[in-house]
């Protein structure tokens, strides 16, 4: 990816996210392949949050063209990966910021709603899209084995790190739950329990 720009994720609430969070989209921008990373959040208050944990740019979905943003910092190229974990109809706008070749990879369907191809209302684009689930590498014995290995190296070398938002006793579920559903995590949510 070294050289490409690649944008992270839309807001399950909202039209575009990272953030997914679900966390971040993925959970660290920062990740070991190089590329520019372009977070999308939903409202202005995470963004430096983000690019505290590596993002290049932040585009707030709430106040600016998702799309049009992200190529005006390409200069027009577009970003060679979109990562989505929403799906649902805002993939169309997604999809218009994805470079000529280049790659939607929805990992996610937090929207629930149908989502179409997008290349028809884009006029047939030269765009890949995509869907993973992790069932693609946990049901394959050597795929499992590879990635095992890459992310067990990541976290050895420090290239990899697990953003944690907060840590809550088992006890205080509840309020974890709250916590999630208020979006203004970034990062993981941990329930710890006591041995």
């Amino acid at each position: 990816m070294s050289g490409r720009t690649v944008l992270a994720g839309r807001d399950r609430a909202g039209p575009i996210r990272h953030g997914r969070p679900s966390g971040t989209v993925p959970d660290e921008p920062r990740r070991k392949p190089s590329g520019r990373p372009i977070a999308v959040t939903r409202t202005r208050a995470k963004s430096r949050r983000l690019i505290e944990e590596g993002a290049a740019e932040v585009v707030v979905s709430d106040e600016e063209d998702v799309a049009g943003r992200v190529l005006e910092l390409t200069g027009g190229a577009g970003a060679a990966y979109v990562f989505d974990a929403v799906a649902g109809p805002g993939v169309t706008e997604l999809a218009r910021a994805v470079a000529p070749g280049g790659t939607l990879l929805l990992w996610g369907v937090q929207s629930g709603r149908p989502t179409p191809y997008p290349g028809f209302d884009l006029g047939m684009p030269a765009l890949n899209m995509r869907t993973y689930t992790v069932l693609e590498i946990t049901r394959d014995p050597q795929r499992l084995r590879r990635a095992v290995a890459y992310v067990a190296s990541g976290l050895r070398t420090g290239a990899f790190r697990p953003v944690v938002d907060r840590l809550f006793p088992l006890e205080e579920v509840a309020r974890a739950h709250r916590h999630m559903e208020s979006g203004t995590q970034i990062g993981k949510i941990v329930l710890t329990v006591d041995h």
